[in-house]
């Protein structure tokens, strides 16, 4: 088994920052035109994050993921300078001048989505240059991978385009379930777990995640290699509290 797996102990919880011209929102199931803006300051809403416990946030640049390049670089570096701990992104990171230009700027993981379809060469190379810093970001929608902020299916499963990249060197896949992002539905577990088994990699959950029920039914997958999971808008509207997230998360029991 992989060394990352057998170091699996604890299953960190994630706050998600989602940034839309500067703005900190959050999205439906993907779709831009269902984005609720929480706060126009995202470096005070990463202060708050985690003066409330958070060991890592999760920042994405939506503008970036639907246009294909970054767009909000100084807001994420207003992030990584308000807070110490580590923060990793993706949205529009499609070639070397980009990864490294936010890893330059502090960003400790960059996450790769789009390319682990279209240019897995890139992706691999990056691990390589970058050890431990580069995540794979799988999207699923209905058993097929999603690409280009969500707008384009193709036709490979999530597992499938996963084990042809496990050997890479990532430090983690997120897997995060389209149609029950954003939407307080419960995130999907079996998916979730079955891409767990079926690879190497760590795996952190994304999508769904509204109830401590939720975050304890996650936690139960660590030993499959699930490390962490990320929550949004369950904490923007108070629905889910951070703090009693990560006891329940991190404890691996209430």
């Amino acid at each position: 088994m992989n060394i990352l797996k057998e170091r699996v102990g604890e299953l960190i919880v994630i706050p998600a920052i989602d940034i839309k011209n500067g703005c900190c929102v959050r999205l439906r199931q993907g779709r831009i035109s269902k984005s609720t803006v929480f706060s126009d300051s995202p470096d005070e809403m990463a202060v708050r994050w985690y003066e409330q416990g958070a060991r890592r946030l999760h920042l994405v640049d939506l503008d970036g993921a639907f246009q294909g390049t970054p767009i909000n670089g100084k807001v994420v570096r207003r992030i990584v300078d308000a807070v110490p701990i580590p923060v990793q992104l993706g949205g529009g990171i499609r070639n070397s001048h980009t990864l490294e230009t936010y890893l330059d700027l502090g960003v400790k993981y960059v996450i790769l989505g789009t390319m682990t379809h279209k240019d897995p060469t890139f992706v691999k190379q990056a691990c390589r240059k970058f050890p431990g810093q580069i995540i794979l970001g799988i999207d699923g929608m209905k058993n097929r991978v999603a690409l280009e902020g969500w707008t384009e299916t193709i036709d490979r499963t999530p597992i499938e385009l996963a084990k042809q990249l496990e050997m890479a060197g990532a430090h983690a896949v997120i897997y995060t379930d389209i149609r029950r992002d954003g939407m307080k539905t419960g995130p999907n577990v079996d998916a979730t777990g079955a891409l767990a088994e079926a690879i190497q990699i760590p795996v952190i959950a994304s999508g769904g995640i509204s109830s401590i029920s939720d975050v304890i039914e996650l936690s139960r997958l660590s030993e499959k290699g699930v490390i962490g999971m990320i929550i949004g808008r369950a904490l923007y509207d108070g629905s889910l509290n951070l703090g009693e997230a990560i006891k329940s998360g991190e404890a691996g029991h209430p």
